[in-house]
């Protein structure tokens, strides 16, 4: 029979032993010695029926096709955008996936997009070569005027929806804001109110910080709750 020796969203060290026995699997960031499942890194346990996987605390983000992103405009070609998405490479969007909207071979590209405009964005490819394509096409995705841009480690991208979307859900509905969540934990927020949109923001940084907190939806509630006060 296995055991299990830690819980579900405890903090693992490198090294540390997470389970005994041939009932578990190792996922990401564990490996299998003999009947010891083992954590390679700092992160946040995460057991999932026989899987048991570690969640980084902190880590980079690494593209993949389908993901929604929110990036900033850095440099403009004749047929490209380059955008800033928190990889190591800017991203490009070229003119054919620039928009829905037919843009006309020669066009001032600077009028569509320029530089500091952030594009919430959908990745279409991510070559061998690491060079990540970006789309314009598509339900939702376009140029992010008002609001502000908050960034979080991308490794907390998940927390911050939470489970079924329960935690974004929650910031939401008490703030009354918008928010869009990129995968590369770029954060879009927008609220009518500006204190309200300030306490979102807040709230967005609190989770950045304390992810690792088990209780934190109900810690997010009481906060929430206490900077807002009547306004809720």
């Amino acid at each position: 029979m296995g055991e299990i020796k830690v819980k579900d969203k405890d903090i693992a060290v490198p090294g540390e032993v997470l389970a005994v026995g041939m009932d578990f699997l190792p996922a990401g960031s564990t490996y299998r010695d003999n009947e010891e499942i083992i954590a390679t890194q700092l992160g946040i346990v995460s057991i999932s029926g026989r899987l048991i996987k570690i969640v980084p605390l902190n880590s980079k983000y690494l593209p993949k096709r389908g993901d929604l992103v929110i990036g900033k405009v850095v440099d403009i070609s004749a047929n490209n955008w380059f955008v800033d998405i928190g990889f190591y490479n800017e991203a490009a969007i070229s003119v054919v996936e620039g928009s829905m909207e037919y843009i006309p071979r020669g066009a001032d590209l600077s009028q569509y997009y320029s530089h500091g405009d952030y594009v919430v964005a959908s990745v279409v490819g991510v070559t061998r070569s690491n060079i990540v394509n970006l789309t314009l096409k598509g339900y939702g995705l376009r140029k992010l005027s008002e609001g502000r841009i908050v960034t979080i480690n991308p490794a907390k991208v998940p927390r911050l929806i939470g489970k079924e979307g329960s935690m974004i859900s929650l910031i939401k509905n008490m703030t009354e804001c918008r928010i869009i969540v990129g995968q590369n934990g770029f954060i879009w927020v927008s609220g009518i109110d500006p204190e309200k949109e300030r306490v979102a923001v807040e709230a967005i940084q609190l989770i950045d910080q304390k992810a690792h907190v088990q209780g934190l939806t109900v810690e997010i509630e009481n906060f929430l709750k206490g900077k807002l006060g009547e306004k809720v």
